[in-house]
C-alpha cells in the first residue's frame, strides 16, 4: 500500500530515469555530425549521407519523441501526487482527478490475479474516490487513453485513503487492467 508521498518518491525517480534515456538519445545524435531531429539524412543528391549513422540517428528520433511523450505522461502524474502530498485541499471538485463530490463512486468486486490492477494493490471491497473522472463510462476512457502509463488513483480501505499507481497495459488477460469492468468488476458505488 503506497502512500501519495510513495508515489510521488517513485515517480520523481521515473521522471529522472526519463531524462537520462533522453540525455543518452540526445548523444547519439550529436554524436553523428551533429544531427538534430530535423537535420537531413539525405545529401543533395538525394542520396544517404556518408557522413553519420542513418539507422542510430532515426532509432534516436524515434527514441526521442516517446520518450519527450512519456515525460510530459510522467509529470502531469508527479504534479497531481505532489498537490495530494503537499496540499489535498488545492484539488478542485472539477478536477479530472477527483470525483465531483470527494465520494466514493465505484466499487471493486473482484481483482484478477496477476493483472495490472492486483501488480497496483487495488483489493476487493475498495471503494474508488478518484481516478481520472467520477463516473464509469470516462473512466474506461481514461484507462484506454492511458495504456502503458501510470494513473495515480485513491481508494477508500477499511475508511482509510490508499494512494495507488495504476498503468493500464495488456497483460494476458482480458482488458487493460484485469479490471475489465467484466473480471474485476468495478461497480457503481452509492453510499448506504
Amino acid at each position: 500500500m503506497a502512500s501519495a508521498a510513495d508515489i510521488a518518491r517513485a515517480l520523481i525517480l521515473e521522471k529522472e530515469n526519463i531524462e537520462a534515456q533522453l540525455r543518452l538519445q540526445a548523444s547519439i545524435l550529436t554524436s553523428n555530425a551533429g544531427s538534430t531531429l530535423d537535420s537531413p539524412l539525405v545529401d543533395a543528391d538525394g542520396f544517404p549521407r556518408a557522413d553519420i549513422d542513418i539507422y542510430a540517428v532515426r532509432n534516436a528520433r524515434v527514441r526521442i519523441i516517446e520518450l519527450r511523450n512519456d515525460l510530459s505522461a510522467v509529470t502531469n502524474n508527479l504534479a497531481v501526487a505532489l498537490q495530494s502530498v503537499y496540499d489535498p485541499a488545492l484539488a478542485t471538485p472539477d478536477s479530472p482527478q477527483s470525483s465531483s463530490n470527494g465520494k466514493p463512486f465505484a466499487k471493486v468486486n473482484d481483482v484478477s490475479a496477476g493483472s495490472p490492477a492486483a501488480e497496483a494493490g487495488l483489493q476487493r471491497g475498495d471503494l474508488v474516490q478518484s481516478f481520472s473522472s467520477s463516473s464509469l463510462t470516462p473512466l474506461v476512457e481514461a484507462v484506454a487513453s492511458h495504456e502503458n502509463r501510470s494513473i495515480p488513483l485513491k481508494v477508500l480501505r477499511s475508511e482509510q485513503a490508499v494512494f495507488l499507481s495504476l498503468t493500464p497495459k495488456a497483460w494476458g488477460g482480458r482488458g487493460l487492467l484485469g479490471c475489465a469492468f467484466l473480471r474485476c468488476h468495478i461497480v457503481p458505488y452509492s453510499p448506504p
